[in-house]
């Protein structure tokens, strides 16, 4: 509105209201259209609104199984064009992936041409592949023409598209179904046909039946790419109790080319001289084949797997990944664990089953709820479809009758229709025929005139009589109807069933574990090494225990105005805790140390260590072995090497600090220490016994000693017997130990006393 238009706001089309109320309201449309018609599968035929208007549009071109290929762009099109007016590209990806046998556990599409492959390629594009339905598609579909479900007009009012598909195919559990919707997700893995309808047929005829019943015969997840699920029954149990859970899925070791059954199993090949090679046959799902191959050979190059020497694609149509062990002496077992740790070899599938029920309601269902949801469709469609044939019947037997009384009355209905001018009405009027009836008449051929279509005529009605009054009785009757299903679920299940090549369960599922457990340092060739970090920050490991001297330099050589901080000696498969200042801990390999011949490296181009972070400690992890730790405040506890480990080069905060407070001591505890000497600034000392320090993973810890003026300086712990010892200052290297620390022993968190003659200036221990 220009600003001298002075037209009200009503008169323009505009309508004032407050922006946030605005919002709120067109973003819930925009959310309920994402969740309801693009992104949750319906419950009922497991589809989204792109999948099925692909399928109906292929129908309606009839690319059914026995027909023809037709160019997947004129599907595409016909899609875009008539019912689904968004991108071609999502049309078409939708599209490839209903063809793709390793993305779907049983395909709804056959594609011919390029579809991509499960090393992670794309398709080509659709202008030069074709494809039409599969038996599967068809029977998802089966039904459509027999009055079983709504069909609504399209976005433009053109066409009519139905609702939903009301096959007996249980698509939504047998084929899986994932999608992100706005502030929801599901994500369903893909299940065994033949175990989706045992479990159905206890549903449908029990509705008491208890999950366990219900697990027994269904046993989990039947991914399209085969594979291992290596959690227990109880967890499985659990996730399809709540429709929420996850599944650890392996690849599985086999070669089909050993000798013998138990190396066929483990994938074992055994090779002249008394060496072997592994063979991986099926990948996790979900899982591009060429991505794992690259992870499992960069771990190879990053020395992260030094017992695997190489990695070779031989595959074909058949997946066949062969690892060679660096020597015949490497454990299989071993290799197999390391391989599942470190690379996509394993994987964990996460169980959503958030789905749109019956009134477009997202809702999250355990197994029994679901298949009770699905049943419950599948009798209204049996309903609908016997309702529907039901008055097929009943047109056709209007029509016979009227066919019946112009044979009877044969010579007199020519006659009328020779010679009335309006032989319809008469029709009606002389044989008490209905509309519909006489019009029938009239359109009868010569040709139909003979005395045998009344002997037809007569059976035929007989025959639909009969048929009538059993669908009446199955109208009737629920526990037919019932029973009606359950022989449609059997002839199914039948064509779907394990003996078949595409209903036999390929993922197998088992709680064994593992025969030898995954250890990192496994990996790692033991070495004794040296670490040497400069006051600059720069890090090096040398080869062996090298003696560094009184003042740690050693002869090792440093940049200007760089020197030594701390220097000591481990093994390659130790990891060495890096302790600063602002209370963050990081951790760094023993192995991954640069070499010590030039300066090293700065520790900083592996960790995210603040800048203003200074490096107070540097510890080698043990297992189990507690650590003191101090601040300036005063305050303090004890940790446990194992919660200081960080896995990321962001390390783990473990001590939270106020105002200006640093930490200060970081202090390995040994196995006999049983006190605790805290000095002050001031230059007050305090002992107390170690139990009154709290063991925890993170914090600020409690009061060690409190102060007027200044902070901590320095702690330390010792064996009360031994008695309390401390540095001498000079070049002499002497321990000065004091055993009567009686006056100086009080509770934690006491201001303390002056120490005992001769105690460093510097008041460090």
């Amino acid at each position: 509105m220009s600003e001298t238009d002075d037209t009200p706001d009503s008169e323009n089309g505009i309508t004032r209201e407050p922006f946030e109320s605005a919002l709120s309201e067109r973003y819930l449309v925009y959310a309920l259209s994402t969740i309801t018609a693009r992104s949750l599968p319906d419950l009922r035929d497991g589809l989204k609104p792109v999948h099925r208007r692909l399928l109906w549009t292929m129908r309606q071109l009839r690319l059914s199984p026995d027909n023809a290929f037709k160019k997947s762009a004129r599907v595409v099109g016909d899609v875009i064009g008539k019912y689904h007016p968004h991108g071609d590209v999502a049309v078409y990806d939708a599209m490839v992936r209903l063809a793709q046998d390793w993305t779907l556990r049983y395909p709804l599409v056959e594609g011919q041409g390029n579809f991509g492959n499960i090393d992670g390629d794309n398709a080509a594009a659709y202008r030069y592949t074709e494809a039409r339905l599969t038996r599967t598609a068809m029977q998802l579909m089966a039904g459509l023409d027999e009055g079983t479900v709504e069909f609504v007009p399209t976005y433009n009012g053109e066409e009519e598209e139905p609702e939903l598909m009301p096959g007996l195919f249980p698509n939504l559990l047998a084929n899986g179904a994932s999608g992100i919707a706005v502030g929801m997700a599901t994500n369903i893995p893909s299940h065994n046909v033949a175990e989706v309808l045992d479990a159905a047929e206890l549903v449908l005829f029990n509705k008491d039946v208890t999950h366990e019943e219900l697990i027994g015969v269904f046993h989990g997840p039947d991914f399209a790419t085969g594979g291992l699920i290596v959690d227990g029954p109880d967890a499985i149990s659990k996730a399809y109790e709540t429709g929420r859970g996850s599944f650890r899925v392996r690849g599985r070791f086999h070669a089909a080319e050993a000798e013998n059954a138990e190396d066929r199993d483990a994938g074992i090949e055994r090779q002249k001289g008394g060496g072997y090679q592994l063979v991986i046959s099926e990948i996790p799902y979900q899982v591009p084949k060429g991505k794992l191959i690259e992870q499992i050979a960069q771990a190879i190059a990053d020395k992260k797997l030094p017992i695997l020497d190489d990695v070779r694609d031989e595959s074909d149509e058949n997946i066949r990944i062969v690892l060679v062990p660096r020597s015949r002496n490497v454990d299989p077992e071993l290799l197999k664990e390391s391989v599942y740790k470190l690379t996509d070899l394993e994987t964990r599938f996460g169980l959503n089953m958030n789905v749109l029920d019956h009134t477009r309601t997202p809702m999250v269902m355990g197994l029994k709820e679901f298949l009770s949801n699905w049943i419950v469709h599948q009798i209204e469609i049996l309903q609908k479809r016997t309702q529907h044939r039901l008055d097929k019947i009943a047109d056709r037997l209007e029509l016979l009758e009227g066919y019946i009384i112009a044979f009877l009355n044969l010579d007199r209905v020519i006659e009328i229709i020779r010679y009335e001018d309006e032989p319809k009405a008469e029709l009606m009027a002389e044989f008490k025929l209905t509309d519909r009836q006489a019009e029938a008449i009239l359109n009868m051929r010569l040709r139909s005139l003979r005395k045998l279509e009344e002997m037809a005529l007569r059976t035929e009605k007989d025959e639909l009589l009969k048929e009538q009054e059993e669908l009446q009785k199955l109208l009737d009757s629920p526990a037919r109807q019932k029973t009606r299903l359950k022989k449609d679920m059997a002839a199914l299940r039948k064509e779907y069933g394990p003996e078949t090549a595409l209903g036999k369960r390929r993922t197998t599922i088992t709680d064994e574990s593992p025969a030898v457990e995954f250890d990192p340092n496994a990996m790692i060739e033991k070495e004794p090494v040296t670490v040497i970090l400069s006051q600059k920050g720069w890090v090096r490991g040398a080869k062996g225990h090298v003696d560094f001297g009184k003042d740690g330099a050693g002869d090792f050589k440093y940049k200007e105005g760089d020197g030594p901080a701390f220097a000591l000696h481990c093994q390659t498969t130790d990891r060495v805790l890096l302790a600063c200042d602002d209370g963050r801990f990081f951790t760094l390999g023993a192995d991954k140390l640069p070499g010590a011949r030039g300066f090293g490296e700065p520790v900083r181009n592996t960790l995210d260590i603040e800048a203003s972070a200074k490096i107070i400690a540097v510890i080698v992890h043990e297992k189990d072995k507690q650590v003191l730790l101090a601040s300036t405040l005063g305050k303090g506890f004890v940790a446990v090497t194992d919660e200081l480990l960080a896995e990321t080069r962001k390390g783990r905060q473990v001590v939270n600090l106020k105002g200006d407070a640093v930490l200060t001591v970081a202090r390995p505890i040994a196995a006999e220490h049983d006190h605790v000497a805290v000095a002050g600034e001031n230059r007050k000392l305090v002992v107390f016994a170690l139990e009154e320090m709290p063991v925890m993973s993170r914090g600020q810890g409690v009061m060690l000693q409190r102060y007027r003026d200044g902070g901590l300086s320095d702690a330390t712990t010792f064996a009360l017997e031994e008695g309390l010892s401390w540095a001498m200052g000079g070049d002499t290297g002497r321990t000065r130990t004091e055993n009567e620390i009686g006056m100086w022993k009080v509770a934690r968190g006491a201001a303390g006393r002056l120490p005992p003659q001769g105690f460093p200036k510097t008041n460090k221990f």
